[in-house]
């Protein structure tokens, strides 16, 4: 069996919810690879409409968020994640990579969103940071996300390098995976 992956940078779910979900009912992923959620009530409704288990980064009153999410439709479930903020990123608009091992009867993977920074340099380094920490996954992983650059870019070449582009490797269409800079890799 096929597992279908999709990364999508929402961009705050102002489209609204239903609207989102409409659009992704047609690819009905398996695994959905969200950045920029927008608020919690927003991203409970989406994954409601989806029919999918939503992990998001966890509360902190102290810290602003790092709206970045993993759904997975059954029957996979989430069996725990983490969120991993980059070092150094921005302030009013924090980085980083929410990472969620996801299960289902005799398989087992992680699956990473992230959403690297905007400028040459932080994407740089928060690339850097994405490999140490995906490094230490056992089994195998998917990364998607918004890496705020095109494919021919130096981050996006440097993820090529290390994993597999999953839409080369077994996609079908066009490979849109939700935006300019939003890809999917494999591990």
């Amino acid at each position: 069996m096929r597992l279908r992956v999709a990364a999508y940078n929402v961009h705050g779910l102002r489209a609204g919810p239903d609207r989102v979900a409409a659009a992704l009912e047609q690819l009905r992923p398996d695994v959905l690879l969200l950045q920029e959620t927008g608020r919690r009530g927003r991203l409970a409704r989406l994954a409601a409409a989806l029919g999918m288990q939503a992990a998001a980064d966890p509360r902190s009153p102290l810290r602003r968020r790092v709206p970045n999410a993993v759904l997975v439709r059954p029957p996979w479930r989430v069996a725990e994640h983490r969120l991993h903020r980059f070092a150094r990123s921005a302030l009013l608009f924090p980085r980083g990579a929410l990472l969620a091992r996801v299960l289902r009867p005799g398989r087992e993977l992680w699956a990473v969103s992230v959403h690297l920074g905007l400028r040459p340099a932080e994407r740089r380094r928060h690339a850097a940071e994405l490999h140490g920490v995906c490094a230490g996954l056992a089994g195998p992983v998917v990364i998607g996300g918004d890496l705020n650059e095109l494919p021919d870019g130096r981050n996006a070449a440097a993820l090529a390098t290390r994993y597999r582009d999953a839409h080369a490797a077994a996609g079908a269409g066009g490979g849109e995976t939700g935006g300019r800079g939003t890809y999917t890799y494999a591990y």
